[in-house]
């Protein structure tokens, strides 16, 4: 059975993810120790709220280079303010730097006439690479639930799994060899949700 991680430090919904995963056939381990986070075989991101605070809470927990570490050795799935925090630099909190591990930014939605902010509810995903296995058995244009006021804008369009319309088309999953990121919530979105999870935890590097 796949062991996975499902990093704690304070930013994400811990509890609704790992009973997702679980669901799915995963073994689950809530934690911040790098030991386990060593021994896992893949890693869950999670992360809600802002990212300053994500941050402060990866550097207190001590697993900020675990992440960093893992993304280039095992499986990893990031999940909302855990997809943000790969890239550079984020424009919430007016500034805060992230992990840097891909070039790119984070950006507030901008002011558009009835465009509510933040972007919360079911939206349609426009996946870039059908044939990907983490999108396996998901139909084009599946709907995913998302409770954002910020996006990814990777530097590199190739890192782009997906995108979705919310006043602009924006990046809502990024792929890179053994890594997946989604801006919407999976453990939140049913049936879409499970099957993407699912993916994860077949998914062969």
């Amino acid at each position: 059975m796949t062991r996975i991680a499902l990093l704690d430090y304070g930013m994400g919904n811990l509890h609704s993810a790992a009973k997702a995963l679980e669901y799915v056939g995963a073994t689950v381990d809530v934690t911040n120790d790098p030991k386990l986070i060593a021994q896992a075989d893949k890693i869950v991101f999670p992360g809600v709220g802002a990212m300053r605070d994500c941050m402060q809470g990866m550097h207190e927990a001590g697993i900020d280079d675990v992440v960093k570490n893992a993304v280039f050795n095992k499986p990893v799935l990031a999940i909302c303010v855990g997809m943000q925090a790969l890239m550079q630099y984020s424009e919430e909190n007016g500034g805060a730097d992230a992990l840097g591990i891909f070039a790119g930014a984070v950006k507030r939605f901008p002011e558009i006439e009835g465009l509510k902010v933040p972007h919360m509810g079911w939206n349609r995903v426009k996946q870039a690479e059908p044939s990907h296995p983490m999108w396996k058995n998901i139909a084009q244009d599946s709907r995913f639930y998302f409770v954002h006021s910020f996006y990814v804008e990777p530097q590199n369009p190739e890192l782009v799994a997906a995108t979705c319309h919310y006043g602009l088309d924006f990046c809502t999953a990024i792929q890179k060899d053994n890594l997946f990121a989604t801006q919407f919530h999976p453990e939140k979105s049913h049936t879409a949700g499970l099957q993407l999870l699912k993916n994860f935890v077949d998914w062969k590097i």
